[in-house]
């Protein structure tokens, strides 16, 4: 490949981190994970972080929170365009998926079909900040409070992006992250998920491992400890999985926040040639920032003469060595998963159609790319008739 999905953000500090744990044989979830959460709560300026082993399971704890700490049920509010496990934690908690269209420019939940799609049986939104790109929280937000619905983020693929000079993933009750080799930074598996209140990061770091309160602190309202760790260190206070990251994962990640200001540069170094070439084509709709994006990948939706050609594009991005994909989940209305899972549907997916037909995404990373996009160029504006 020319111009692959995905670059590595590894050098040799992340090996000489395993290389550490691996010299203190203790691999499971310990005093690396730890500092590496500490070290995100700092950077994201969140009160809490709690670490697990994939933004999946990041996303399946914080649907376990509304569930058994809070108690909701009913259906929860998401955008039609997002990630497989985006969905599917809201279903296994016995949760409605109450699906919303998306902006046609931003590709994020539009803010103007939320309110047409709330129900008596609502109780939370769950927006995506798709490919780096913030959702609109100030019309969210107010939503929420209007109608006393829950929020919380799926920020799995915008690590770093803002709004209104806040980071997302911070603006709801809980906001979650994902690490994989995809990812703005990368410890092999690993998630996370932020919140603002210490009762709730107790409850997550319970469900976390199994629903035990040993990794909780002495003064948690969750459980009160006794001292005896005979006892402790077996009660179960949680309906809990086993989510837990590997300590070499922690490792790695604290090395991969000490480059964390310089993986932000390149990305953004070339999302500004990516915009300058793609942006205000007849031909193609790019990504509509809103507050500051922090450019996943790069994606488009083919418009005007290529609009309903994009298995040409497809085909002449693959012969030139240019490695694509569809545009996340597509409308996922269309995945063959959907009689699985309880859903209701409130007005048209029309934009979610176009990107299902038209849209495609292509790498970004912590690599200099500018000949890769200029070839990108190169290539669909050639196919132009």
């Amino acid at each position: 490949m020319k111009y692959p999905l995905a670059f590595s953000t590894w050098g040799v500090e992340e090996t000489n981190a395993i290389q550490k744990v691996v010299d203190s044989d203790m691999y499971t979830m310990g005093k690396h994970v730890k500092q590496f959460e500490n070290e995100f709560a700092e950077l994201f300026k969140s009160p809490n972080a709690v670490m697990v082993n994939s933004g999946s399971s990041a996303n399946l704890l914080m649907l376990s929170l509304l569930k058994w700490k809070y108690k909701l049920k009913g259906d929860i509010i998401a955008p039609v365009v997002g990630w497989a496990t985006t969905y599917f934690p809201i279903a296994q908690n016995g949760f409605t998926i109450n699906f919303v269209d998306v902006d046609p420019d931003t590709w994020n939940i539009d803010v103007q079909k939320i309110e047409q799609s709330i129900t008596s049986n609502t109780c939370a939104i769950m927006p995506v900040n798709l490919l780096g790109n913030s959702c609109d929280y100030d019309a969210i937000r107010s939503i929420c409070d209007k109608h006393g619905l829950m929020l919380i983020e799926d920020n799995c693929e915008s690590m770093g992006a803002k709004f209104n000079g806040q980071y997302t993933g911070t603006f709801g009750l809980a906001g979650s992250f994902s690490f994989f080799f995809s990812h703005h930074i990368q410890t092999m598996e690993g998630g996370m998920v932020l919140c603002k209140n210490k009762d709730d990061a107790d409850y997550l770091r319970s469900m976390r491992a199994h629903g035990w309160v040993r990794d909780l602190p002495d003064n948690s309202s969750l459980y009160k400890k006794t001292g005896n760790a005979f006892n402790d260190n077996f009660i179960f206070a949680t309906p809990g999985y086993n989510l837990r990251p590997l300590e070499m994962s922690g490792a790695i990640g604290s090395v991969q926040l000490g480059k964390w200001d310089s993986i932000m540069q390149t990305r953004l170094e070339n999302a500004k040639h990516f915009v300058e070439l793609f942006s205000d084509k007849p031909w193609c709709r790019i990504q509509k920032e809103l507050g500051e994006s922090s450019w996943f990948t790069f994606g488009m939706v083919l418009d005007g003469a290529l609009k309903g050609r994009r298995t040409d594009v497809i085909q002449a991005l693959d012969k030139a060595g240019i490695q694509n994909r569809p545009l996340a989940s597509r409308n996922f209305l269309n995945q063959p998963v959907m009689p699985n899972l309880d859903h209701t549907v409130i007005g048209s997916m029309e934009a979610a159609d176009d990107i299902h037909d038209n849209g495609f995404f292509v790498g970004n990373g912590s690599v200099a790319l500018k000949e890769e996009i200029s070839l990108l160029y190169e290539i669909i504006s050639g196919m132009v008739k």
